[in-house]
């Protein structure tokens, strides 16, 4: 007999941007996911039999929402800001603080959780840009919180699923430099599709690498289930 499968209900944030949007197009497509709570200011604009959408405002006060978050065992964390045209102090307070808020708030609720967070690629806690050492900062306590096991996703390029309603303009004029980014390096870029299959993996295989690049990425998503 086969092992038993087991049931996976996810929290994703983001979702009404492009990378949380994606993960949320590839959970709902897995057969692996059973359930999922989407957390937004406004609504995402899916439906489906397996997701559930909660409405709120304010994401450093999760108090009025916290008996909604418990007994779910994995959380996708794709909700974030760019640095560019960002001033150091709103930027640390969207990125580092209202992060590990969250992720403090989950970690006391749902002790057996999967922690996914999406930092990015060159993120260094010892880098020269303000950005990597902040972005570096909240992979290293997100690591010290108590969940069962985090992990650091650091993509590059991210190529969109195409039915994706939050993809970047610019990538409808520069996904033709997909596949020769590609074959140059494969830490700078992975699909839409694999970095969600990877998050999506971490639930059956334990014990690989917590810090994910490019590559790491494409493996993971293409371990089998």
């Amino acid at each position: 007999m086969g092992k038993t499968r087991s049931i996976n209900k996810v929290i994703i944030t983001g979702t009404t941007g492009m990378v949380g949007e994606g993960v949320l197009i590839c959970c709902l497509n897995s057969p692996e996911i059973d359930s999922i709570l989407v957390i937004n200011r406004k609504p995402c604009g899916y439906t489906h039999p397996k997701l559930k959408e909660i409405i709120h405002q304010d994401f450093f006060n999760l108090a009025p929402i916290e008996n909604q978050l418990l007994g779910y065992n994995a959380c996708f964390f794709c909700l974030g800001i760019s640095s560019v045209g960002v001033a150091k102090e709103p930027y640390y307070k969207m990125t580092y603080t209202l992060t590990m808020h969250v992720a403090g708030t989950l970690s006391r609720l749902n002790r057996e959780m999967t922690f996914c967070y999406v930092s990015g690629s060159g993120t260094n806690p010892d880098g020269k840009l303000s950005w990597q050492k902040v972005k570096g900062k909240t992979e290293n306590e997100l690591t010290m919180l108590p969940f069962a096991q985090v992990y650091h996703f650091r993509p590059g390029f991210i190529k969109p699923i195409k039915e994706q309603k939050y993809a970047h303009t610019f990538y409808t004029f520069i996904n033709w430099l997909f596949p020769l980014g590609r074959a140059i390096s494969k830490n700078g870029f992975c699909t839409m599709q694999e970095l969600g299959n990877a998050m999506i993996n971490t639930l059956s295989h334990h014990g690989g690498r917590k810090v994910l690049e490019g590559s790491d990425i494409i493996r993971l998503a293409n371990e089998p289930a």
